[in-house]
């Protein structure tokens, strides 16, 4: 049967922090969350995309205790100003769920000149995780990074981390999900050795219906193909984003949950069943790359340790 929600404890006077929480997984995190009594800060890229998703919990929720900051992870000074607003809104956080992100989108650039999945998928977070520490440091508070079945078909271009020398949506998506576990399990390492309170704890929705498979594709520019194929796989084998979002609770918030362990459906192909510790491709182990992984995006991004 694997891990319900029903497991979960009374999480009153606890907080969570969800990215992309206006939608899908995030949105049915938030309500599972606040069903048990915590406090839940959504992030979102405009107050209206918040707005719906708030409504939605109140009414799921009755009474629930729920806010919202804005965050466009693709651009860095909208990291550093919601890690601000969050620090300002959240005197605790036991857990900062890594939800947001984008896929299989057109080649696109951000300010900076990062690839906008890498950007999105794994920079930001990564910068954002680091301006909260201290908070989560002072609540023992966990950092949930979310892969993907994806992370299995990914290699990091160390040499090409911003997909210079050929784009392919794919590819790149698949690079950004592998750097999101390579990076839970880094994290974990360095925060264990230097002794730290907080604990990285990586999961993933396995094969949910999300408008994450059709917002990327939808772009300008997107594949009509891959548009297509989602519309048909989506109706046929996807699971609901309710489902989907067990795996990032049970990360988050539930008292069993291992540090630097990986979560998420383990049935055939990780697309769907019970939740459990799910499976990881070898290449997510290399403990090199991750270390020259974490090194390229502290140089794109800032230190993460700032103490």
């Amino acid at each position: 049967m694997g891990w319900t929600p029903a497991e979960l404890p009374d999480l009153s006077g606890k907080t969570y922090v969800i990215t992309g929480g206006n939608s899908g997984l995030g949105l049915e995190a938030a309500k599972l969350l606040t069903g048990k009594g915590a406090r839940v800060v959504i992030t979102a890229r405009s107050a209206d995309k918040a707005n719906g998703a708030l409504g939605e919990v109140r009414a799921a929720v009755p009474n629930a205790d729920v806010d919202f900051v804005e965050l466009d992870l693709a651009d860095q000074k909208s990291v550093d100003a919601a890690a601000f607003a969050l620090r300002q809104k959240c005197p605790r956080i036991d857990a900062l769920i890594n939800n947001a992100g984008v896929m299989q989108t057109p080649e696109k650039r951000t300010a900076e000149g990062f690839e906008l999945q890498l950007a999105t998928n794994h920079l930001g977070h990564f910068r954002l995780n680091a301006q909260l520490l201290d908070v989560l440091e002072a609540s023992g508070g966990r950092v949930v990074p979310v892969s993907s079945i994806a992370h299995k078909f990914g290699k990091i271009a160390l040499d090409d981390l911003q997909s210079t020398r050929g784009y392919d949506p794919t590819t790149a998506y698949s690079q950004s999900k592998l750097a999101n576990l390579m990076y839970a399990f880094e994290l974990q390492k360095r925060l264990a050795a230097r002794g730290s309170k907080v604990t990285a704890i990586a999961a993933h929705p396995g094969y949910s219906a999300t408008n994450l498979q059709t917002a990327g594709v939808g772009m300008e520019g997107g594949s009509a193909l891959l548009k297509w194929m989602y519309k048909v796989t989506n109706a046929v084998m996807a699971q609901p984003a309710e489902r989907g979002a067990w795996p990032l609770v049970l990360a988050a918030a539930a008292p069993s949950a291992k540090p630097g362990a990986y979560y998420g459906p383990t049935g055939l192909g990780q697309m769907r069943g019970a939740v459990g510790e799910s499976f990881v491709a070898d290449g997510a182990r290399d403990e090199k790359v991750a270390s020259q992984l974490w090194e390229k995006t502290e140089a794109l991004v800032g230190s993460f340790f700032r103490a």
